[in-house]
């Protein structure tokens, strides 16, 4: 085992550089243009629009996937194969694109596709809560007296609800003045990996499905179980279910440290993962591509933890 582990991140954090590495290496730039016929306009053009509209779930979602994957062809040839891929939300199909599951443009509009399901399955205004400092019991049964779920579990005092808008109002009041140290709404407005989105799960599984997914090239660690995915089967069984059903990042985490991989590395866009996987994983060797300037600085980096 190599010991690299690939992070790929979900929606959130979308801003006009995250596509600076891709757009400055060819295969990136060819991913980024394959990227318009899911979008409808070229992803910088979108980003550059600024507002609201990157952080729509429809655009979000294939946004996210499209420069994960732009992002994962400009570093491929520069990096020791990984080990492992991790992926937080919608960056498990980014994931599953990069262990050649699915072709990336295929993983591309399945991303398109489970953004519409979602929405459509969505009961009303909604959306997801990020708290931290109060302990995992409080936090489930904070959200259990407010109407919201547990949707990710991160960290032992960190999680994220989801929920309608009135629950996750309650929720934010209730954690603030039991003493969270972090109470925050995400710019994701559906409740991701909650029981709310079930209708979407059966018509997303078709689609995967339909898209004629192949076994992963490289482990994929299930989100909602931290378990090895190692099938197409296991991909499509994987991918529909945490749709509606909680995360379990920080196990996610812990497997990945279990199986050895000593150097992480997040796609982007962002560094939260690589700030999460700092924090649980204080011996292991954690960068975001976004801490870089060029391609070639990652692989030196990379090679260079690999072998110290």
């Amino acid at each position: 085992m190599s010991g690299l582990a690939l992070l790929f991140p979900g929606q959130g954090s979308q801003e006009p550089g995250m596509l600076a590495l891709a757009e400055g290496h060819p295969a990136g730039a060819e991913a980024l243009r394959a990227a318009e016929a899911v979008l409808g306009a070229p992803p910088a053009a979108i980003l550059r629009r600024g507002g609201a509209e990157p952080f729509r779930n429809a655009v979000a979602q294939p946004l996210v996937v499209a420069a994960q994957l732009a992002t994962w062809a400009a570093l491929r040839e520069a990096l020791p194969a990984p080990a492992l891929l991790l992926g937080y939300s919608v960056g498990e199909l980014a994931a599953h694109g990069a262990a050649g599951t699915f072709a990336p443009g295929a993983a591309m509009a399945l991303a398109a596709r489970r953004a519409e399901l979602m929405d459509a399955a969505c009961p009303g205004p909604a959306g997801l809560l990020g708290l931290r400092g109060l302990p995992a019991a409080r936090l489930e049964a904070l959200a259990a007296a407010t109407g919201s779920e547990v949707a990710i579990v991160n960290g032992p005092d960190h999680c994220v609800l989801g929920g309608p808008v009135p629950a996750l109002e309650e929720a934010a009041r209730r954690a603030a003045a039991a003493g969270a140290t972090t109470v925050q709404r995400l710019p994701v407005a559906v409740p991701a990996h909650t029981r709310l989105l079930a209708g979407a799960v059966a018509p997303f599984a078709r689609a995967l499905a339909a898209a004629g997914p192949r076994a992963p090239a490289v482990p994929v660690l299930a989100g909602v179980s931290g378990e090895p995915v190692r099938s197409a089967a296991g991909a499509v069984e994987s991918l529909s279910r945490q749709v509606a059903q909680r995360l379990e990042w920080g196990r996610c985490l812990a497997v990945a440290a279990e199986l050895g991989c000593t150097v992480l590395l997040e796609l982007g866009p962002g560094t939260a993962l690589a700030r999460m996987a700092r924090e649980a994983l204080p011996g292991a060797a954690v960068r975001a591509v976004a801490e870089f300037r060029s391609a070639a600085g990652v692989a030196r980096w990379v090679e260079g933890r690999l072998g110290a």
